[in-house]
């Protein structure tokens, strides 16, 4: 595959499985820079530390603040709410879908996902967010 993402943008994964975990890493290094956190909560403190991210992709179901949860804080902040945002999810519940777009996320992408598909919906929603990508 060939590299045409800047190496050094950011991606922050909320996910607190393991081995999805290592999937979107596997996935994503290649072309991107990569920061886990397994929840919401350690999410917003990692944020409030300084790192800011070119983009946050997270689980919906995650312990401690779940993926609309961190929606719902992060666009309540001044400075964290043009943080675009992408839900992954085995929830296939168009309600959920719904909910997480209306309350600010840029994309809902279901588990089990196709990781070239993945790919194209980073870099579409990192051009929305007027990311430069090469």
């Amino acid at each position: 595959m060939t590299q045409i993402n800047n190496p050094k943008t950011r991606l922050l994964l909320v996910e607190d499985d393991e081995f999805m975990q290592a999937i979107l890493e596997e996935i994503l290094t290649a072309n991107y820079h990569i920061d886990i956190r397994p929840d919401g909560l350690s999410a917003m403190s990692f944020l409030q530390s300084g790192n800011i991210p070119d983009l946050i992709i997270s689980d919906l179901n995650t312990p401690n603040m779940n993926g609309l949860e961190l929606i719902q804080q992060l666009k309540v902040s001044d400075f964290f709410r043009t943080l675009p945002i992408m839900i992954l999810s085995g929830e296939e519940s168009s309600d959920k879908r719904i909910k997480c777009l209306d309350a600010g996320a840029d994309d809902f992408v279901i588990k089990p996902f196709n990781p070239a598909e993945l790919e194209a919906r980073i870099k579409m929603v990192l051009r929305r967010a007027g990311k430069n990508l090469l």
